[in-house]
């Protein structure tokens, strides 16, 4: 047959259309791995005979002794004629030239094989004619016939009646494969009647030699001519030949000749281990395969024979395959559980495949397998929480924290970007506050924090990986600002309106650690940045008040004598503790006096005109100390005198703060500021001056008398004090 003609339908037979069949690989598979003559599928092929060799023999001529005595029908054996055809095309038939002593007679062997033989059919004399050249043809029965022939060369001898005869008909010979050169298969033997009877001593010598031996028989053995051994010349191989056929002729010394059959049965030694073939792999494997998926197919065969072919085949245990047995010699490649390529992604699968002989032969094929990955992790991050920490008045773009995500898958699926979820800070985008890096998950800030706006707030950062469709985390971000000292002390009380001023009213009797005022400050920064001093940075009597360090109090540091100055100024700083410190400053104005009908026109009380005043009275005093001494001595006695006569009057003012001073978002909190909540204090506001302001306070500390047992004076005193007897008291 031509090459590419058709043989038969494989899709056909099966009931699949070609696009399946191509989709399911179906191809041709040679299980000896010889020449492939198809290409699809497994199949069994009979490659049909034609009639393209003719009938050979083996050798150009053949010679035949023959006695003259041989009488007729005797039969003598020619050489066979081998044609490579098979079946009709093989021979047929000989045919024998005409002539006048010989005919042909053609009969037939064991498994349909035909030979000739040629008979005597008329007395020959050697006297008359030694030779006879006669012309054997052998034809085929193919169409068209062909045919070969061979001349026959007969050698009239003189008389020898009697042929060699075999010990036996045929041989039977047992050989292992592998066997040595030189090893001996078996001996014929054949003896002749004849020998001895002759002058000539020839007739009754019989020699050996091989009729119509193959081509591969004479490459395996050899036979002494002599002697009749058959011994080993070549490499016996069982799967090369199991049986083989050769025919001995014994011939005597005038060419009387007999033929015995010598069968040699090669039996098979356990010489070849199993082979494995991988036959087809699907490679890589994704991850999410089910268990019991086929993923590769593997074929095992051993040349040897019997118990020897026979093959156990087996795969390491720790790994997610097996083999399941399908069609002859054929595994199934299959998966015994579900993959993980985060786990493990390469495998090394080593199958071994072992034959039952003795003793056993076995061989092993590694097979590398890959696992392909399937988006099957989200991301996940380093930590379940982060918090960033940032000083406000931070640069917009600095840079506050870092997140991190690992996705263990591969490539894209692996990928991980950062986006930040969508939502509002203080009502404002949170994209207005931060930006995360895609690639890197760096969050920075937008924007410039303020601590006194906001102290912290939270966002949720997403880590989504690439796949397809992809896997996301969320994380939530603290953001906490510090602060930073970036706001001064702001004085709640006294607070300057415009030119004018407030004086608080202090009462001559005031007693030494009297509180007389207070100064009220806050600051918007928090912590040590918030926390506030008093300092008295210049007063008109420097020995006379002092401030608390840290309430802001303003007391007598002695009694008030009467050379005090009646209009005292005080100049108080207000300083925070952060670095740097920030301070403000405020006047607080004092007067003391039991009544306000002794306080003089206020339109003209300066700081100037105080601190001169003050300065006139230390320099009388100190005049004074010097000349004045006894009588100094004299005045105390008597003013101290006067006061343990009338009941003492412990005043401890405090100053009347109203609540407009106060703002609603400052909590009265200890050293911060503001006043503690101990402190309770009533206010009366007058009028009667356009200039100024006074304001009368009473405490109802425990140290401190009601207001009416220091100063029992009437809303009209303080009027006509002021100059507007017309205005009405305020509370």
């Amino acid at each position: 047959m031509k090459r590419g003609s058709v043989i038969g339908n494989i899709a056909k037979d099966l009931g699949l259309d070609l696009g399946r069949l191509s989709a399911r690989k179906a191809r041709i598979d040679t299980e000896d791995n010889s020449v492939k003559y198809c290409k699809l599928h497994r199949i069994s092929i009979r490659v049909q005979d034609i009639n393209d060799n003719s009938p050979q023999f083996k050798e150009e001529s053949l010679k035949i002794e023959i006695h003259e005595s041989a009488v007729k029908g005797a039969g003598f054996l020619l050489d066979e004629a081998h044609d490579g055809d098979i079946g009709e095309n093989a021979v047929q038939g000989y045919s024998l030239q005409q002539n006048d002593h010989f005919k042909l007679n053609v009969k037939t062997k064991m498994g349909g094989r035909k030979y000739g033989e040629l008979v005597l059919d008329k007395e020959l004399d050697r006297e008359e004619k030694e030779e006879i050249m006669l012309l054997l043809t052998a034809f085929d029965g193919g169409s068209p016939q062909r045919s070969g022939t061979v001349v026959i060369h007969v050698t009239v001898l003189d008389a020898n009646d009697n042929v060699p005869v075999f010990s036996q008909a045929l041989y039977k010979a047992s050989l292992p494969e592998n066997s040595p050169l030189d090893t001996l298969v078996i001996t014929v033997s054949a003896t002749d009647a004849d020998e001895g009877l002759y002058d000539e001593g020839v007739n009754g010598e019989v020699t050996y030699e091989f009729n119509r031996l193959s081509d591969k028989s004479q490459k395996l053995f050899s036979l002494n001519e002599k002697s009749g051994e058959i011994s080993v010349t070549g490499n016996i191989d069982y799967e090369e030949g199991s049986k083989y056929e050769v025919f001995v002729e014994a011939k005597d010394g005038y060419g009387l000749s007999s033929e015995a059959k010598v069968i040699i049965d090669i039996t098979d030694v356990n010489d070849n281990a199993p082979m494995i073939h991988l036959k087809s792999l699907n490679n890589p494997i994704p991850e999410n395969v089910s268990p019991g998926t086929e993923v590769g197919i593997i074929n095992v065969q051993d040349r040897d024979s019997e118990t020897n072919r026979q093959v156990r085949c087996s795969i390491q245990q720790n790994v997610p395959f097996k083999l399941v047995p399908s069609i002859k010699n054929y595994y199934s490649l299959v998966t015994t559980g579900q993959l993980d390529r985060e786990l493990e992604s390469d495998y090394n699968i080593t199958i071994t495949a072992t034959d039952e002989g003795s003793p056993p032969l076995s061989s092993s094929k590694t097979v590398q397998l890959s696992v392909a990955d399937i988006n099957d992790n989200p991301p996940v991050f380093e930590e379940q929480s982060y918090s960033a920490y940032v000083t406000e008045n931070n640069k917009p773009g600095s840079t506050l924290c870092s997140v991190t995500a690992r996705d263990p898958d591969w490539r894209q699926n692996g990928t991980v970007i950062y986006s930040l979820l969508p939502g509002e800070v203080n009502g404002a985008p949170v994209s207005s506050y931060l930006s995360v890096n895609g690639d890197t998950g760096v969050i920075h800030a937008v924007r410039s924090f303020d601590y006194e706006q906001f102290r912290s707030f939270k966002v949720h950062v997403t880590a989504r990986d690439n796949g397809s469709p992809p896997l996301s985390s969320n994380v939530t971000v603290s953001v906490f600002v510090s602060d930073v000292n970036d706001n001064s002390p702001q004085i709640l009380y006294p607070a300057p309106e415009g030119n004018s001023f407030m004086t608080e009213l202090v009462p001559k009797a005031a007693n030494g650690g009297s509180l007389v005022s207070k100064v009220i400050a806050v600051d918007a920064d928090s912590g040590q940045n918030a926390w506030l001093s008093y300092h008295i940075v210049k007063s008109t009597d420097p020995g006379l008040f002092t401030i608390g360090l840290h309430s802001g109090e303003i007391r007598t540091q002695r009694d008030i004598s009467e050379s005090d100055s009646m209009k005292q100024n005080l100049i108080v700083s207000v300083k925070d503790n952060g670095q740097p410190s920030l301070s403000a400053t405020c006047s607080m104005y004092l007067l003391i006096s039991d009544n306000l009908a002794e306080v003089p026109e206020l339109k003209d009380i300066s700081y100037d005109e105080k601190n001169s005043k003050l300065t006139s009275y230390l320099i009388i005093a100190l005049v004074s100390v010097s000349t004045f001494f006894l009588t100094f001595i004299i005045i105390i006695l008597g003013v101290r005198f006067c006061r343990r006569r009338k009941p003492r009057l412990l005043f401890d003012g405090a100053v009347a703060i109203p609540s407009a001073y106060l703002p609603p978002n400052y909590a009265d909190v200890d050293g911060t500021g503001t006043l503690r909540s101990t402190y309770n204090y009533d206010a009366y506001l007058t009028t009667g001056s356009r200039t100024s302001d006074f304001k009368f306070v009473s405490s109802y500390n425990d140290n401190t008398l009601p207001a009416d047992q220091t100063m029992r004076k009437s809303p009209s005193d303080f009027a006509d004090a002021f100059g507007d007897g017309d205005a009405s008291p305020e509370d």
